[in-house]
């Protein structure tokens, strides 16, 4: 058993206006976001199924072209292999869940 406190992690920028502490259990990545108004994640794809949520401000975003602004509360679901982008409409945090383990975060 592993007990964590995410104070204790080193937050990183990992895009523009992204910045990101990583948790990795045996098979899961959760990324605890926090990001600034206006900043923009780019148009990608990635083979891992992701659950974003949403706990604070809003977050626009467009998965396989369809666009949604998410609040406080609300959760997506992005299957693996799907293009996927979004924008801050404000300052927010998101959690993202990510199945199986991204090893390319592990590495950040």
């Amino acid at each position: 058993m592993v007990f964590i406190d995410l104070k204790d992690i080193e937050e990183k920028e990992i895009v523009p206006g992204f910045h990101a502490r990583f948790v990795h259990s045996q098979n899961m990545t959760f990324a605890y976001w926090r990001i600034e108004a206006g900043a923009l994640l780019p148009s990608h794809a990635h083979p891992h199924e992701q659950v974003a949520h949403v706990s604070k401000g809003e977050f626009e975003l467009t998965i396989d072209g369809v666009a949604t602004i998410l609040k406080p509360g609300q959760v997506a679901v992005i299957p693996g292999g799907v293009p996927h982008c979004g924008r801050a409409v404000t300052a927010c945090e998101i959690i993202d869940v990510f199945y199986p383990i991204r090893e390319d975060y592990k590495k950040k």
